[in-house]
């Protein structure tokens, strides 16, 4: 650790450490754990649309 010692040498104190917080992975999960039924709820309608799409092209 080159920069540990060398701040070690000056007087410096350690470095901070910049964590940074993933807010929309974050709030994802908030809205799963309120609705746990949300992603078979968004696929059945996703599959839905799809077979009504389908049927529509080969009218």
């Amino acid at each position: 650790m080159g920069e540990a010692k060398r701040r070690k040498k000056l007087g410096l104190p350690p470095r901070d450490r910049k964590l940074e917080k993933k807010d929309l992975k974050n709030n994802f999960n908030q809205i799963l754990n309120k609705y746990p039924y949300f992603p078979y709820i968004l696929g059945i309608s996703l599959l839905a649309i799809l077979i009504i799409d389908l049927v529509n092209f080969y009218k």
